[in-house]
């Protein structure tokens, strides 16, 4: 009966130092993961590279090339006008005063409207417009991809890394073990 209880010790204490081992090496990867100073020392030009990208995502640089793509091949887009009323429209505002303000607000908001109506079927006839939506339609997903490689590589713990951080996980748990030890 003695040895079954004896058994089943050493088989929760065998378990027990399992998890510990386990939890040790589970902190030292997290510890590595985010551990940026050492990995910038390790390798300064990879984390440059990284810094880049990661700064070229965030301030929209992949919209700014598509555009500056699109611009170059067909040219920079008319700035709009101060009014999108014609001359005409314009002067008989003029002179309804006071209320002329009131209604060439009432005309734009209309004509923004039907603008908005009709902006579907302008896109499908509009050539750069059809290139752009290609474009974006296979642009964003490369984005993504390579955004996401990005916060992979950035995140990812080496294998170095790692083991640096167990030597200090343990060196720690057995500084903390003499300090709880009875004298």
């Amino acid at each position: 009966m003695g040895e079954g209880k004896e058994s089943a010790r050493a088989q929760v204490l065998a378990a027990r130092a399992l998890v510990d081992e386990e939890l040790v090496r589970l902190e030292a990867s997290a510890r590595a993961a985010v551990d940026i100073p050492t990995k910038v020392r390790r390798n300064p030009v990879r984390a440059a590279g990284v810094a880049a990208g990661a700064g070229f995502l965030a301030l929209g640089g992949p919209k700014k090339v598509l555009r500056g793509a699109r611009n170059a091949v067909f040219g920079r887009p008319d700035p709009l006008p101060k009014s999108m009323l014609p001359a005409e429209i314009e002067k008989a505002l003029a002179e309804l005063g006071a209320d002329g303000a009131r209604v060439r607000g009432t005309l734009e908001r209309e004509f923004a409207g039907y603008l908005e109506a009709t902006a579907p079927r302008r896109r499908e006839r509009d050539l750069p417009g059809v290139i752009a939506s290609l474009l974006g339609s296979v642009g964003k997903p490369v984005a993504r991809r390579y955004g996401r490689q990005l916060v992979e590589q950035l995140f990812a713990a080496d294998g170095q890394g790692v083991v640096d951080q167990v030597a200090k996980i343990r060196a720690r748990a057995e500084t903390a073990g003499e300090r709880t030890k009875p004298s």
